[in-house]
């Protein structure tokens, strides 16, 4: 009897500490999207300043990476191309920008319920933006520290996501 008991008990804390955590998993996602937001403002806003490896922008560090060459060179001999790149970059952080308002909506609404459709939607879109970013990352060769919270948010999106989806398996 005392073992039943305390067998009883174990699952009963077990069962508690996954229902926490299920209550604090849309938070987490909630201040990965919120970081995720936060850089992909800063590359719509201020992309001649928004930090990448080694303290050099990450305008200029992917450039350079990705052509050889360097920015400064573009900017002075043809500045119109310059402009267009950082233009494409300030486009690239508005998408994140919407991507990441979605995502935070998402979390904090349906996936807070418990609906499955926003578990699939943090998945799938989360995926896609913090992809997006880590890819571009590794095609300019422009990987630092603060390029390494990508993986550390994704990572806590993935282990949110996978602690709660037993919850979201059946309807």
């Amino acid at each position: 009897m005392a073992t039943r008991v305390e067998g009883t008990h174990g699952a009963g804390t077990w069962a508690s500490a996954m229902a926490r955590w299920r209550r604090v998993a849309w938070v987490v996602i909630l201040v990965a999207d919120v970081g995720l937001l936060a850089w992909a403002a800063m590359a719509a806003l201020t992309p001649e300043r928004l930090p990448g490896p080694g303290s050099t922008p990450i305008l200029t560090a992917g450039y350079e990476g990705f052509t050889g060459g360097s920015w400064q060179d573009l900017v002075t001999t043809s500045p119109k191309t310059a402009d267009y790149t950082t233009l494409l970059f300030r486009m690239y952080g508005i998408y994140g920008v919407g991507l990441s308002l979605l995502a935070i909506a998402i979390a904090a609404n349906g996936f807070r319920r418990g609906e499955r459709w926003a578990w699939w939607a943090l998945l799938v879109g989360n995926t896609i933006g913090y992809g997006a970013a880590m890819v571009y990352d590794q095609v300019v060769g422009a990987i630092g520290p603060f390029e390494l919270s990508e993986y550390l948010g994704l990572a806590a999106i993935y282990e949110s996501l996978a602690v709660t989806a037993r919850s979201r398996a059946a309807p």
